[in-house]
């Protein structure tokens, strides 16, 4: 599931809540979470900027804000408390 950072990666999970571990591996690093407009949330990874990660369009224009590398869109049962 991993993604090159070259190649930064939106999924979305409606259905069952991914584990931490699980979504540190699918950002690549320690993760954040972010409360979108919608009621979603979205996972990225925390240090994306520090790490020079590269700019994530579709994140981008989803959340509204700058993400860089690989997100996650967490809906319905799968959202984090």
């Amino acid at each position: 599931m991993e993604k090159p950072v070259e190649d930064p990666s939106v999924w979305v999970i409606a259905e069952e809540k991914p584990s931490l571990e699980k979504a540190q591996k699918m950002v690549g690093g320690f993760v954040e979470l972010i409360e979108l407009s919608d009621g979603d949330q979205m996972l990225v990874n925390e240090e994306g900027l520090l790490k020079g990660l590269d700019i994530n369009g579709m994140a981008t224009m989803i959340a509204n804000r700058r993400i860089v590398g690989n997100a996650i869109i967490l809906r319905g049962k799968a959202k984090w408390n």
